[in-house]
């Protein structure tokens, strides 16, 4: 028997989104520290960045929320993850060099600031 899409068996879409999101943080941050002692924090964020896109699509559309809108789904995606990029590269660039702080810690930083915008643009772009 198949669960509802929103009943505490399959889990809720917000759930879904904080373990995968959990997933392509944890894997774009691993590439990120990699490439960064050589490319910079900028270039870092942004390879990182653009790697996790193709990825967070790939786990709303089959995870999140296990469906898409068609061509809406696939072009809002993208949209909606570079209005995340460039708020995410201002957390980054103001955590890095405005507050000296730990530039290993700065995209988690940033993926916290952007988490709630991103969930609610996402969950619009894959079910309405």
């Amino acid at each position: 028997m198949r669960a509802a899409p929103d009943t505490p068996a399959s889990g809720r879409p917000w759930v879904r989104f904080l373990v995968a999101g959990g997933v392509n943080t944890a894997l774009t941050w691993l590439l990120y520290l990699l490439l960064l002692e050589r490319w910079g924090h900028r270039l870092a964020y942004t390879a990182a960045f653009a790697a996790g896109i193709g990825l967070a699509y790939v786990l709303n559309r089959f995870y999140v929320f296990n469906r898409h809108t068609g061509w809406r789904s696939m072009l809002a995606l993208p949209a909606i993850y570079l209005l995340q990029y460039a708020v995410g590269l201002g957390v980054v660039e103001v955590w890095v060099r405005h507050l000296a702080l730990w530039p290993e810690a700065a995209p988690l930083v940033a993926v916290a600031v952007t988490l709630p915008m991103t969930f609610i643009l996402s969950r619009a772009a894959f079910t309405r």
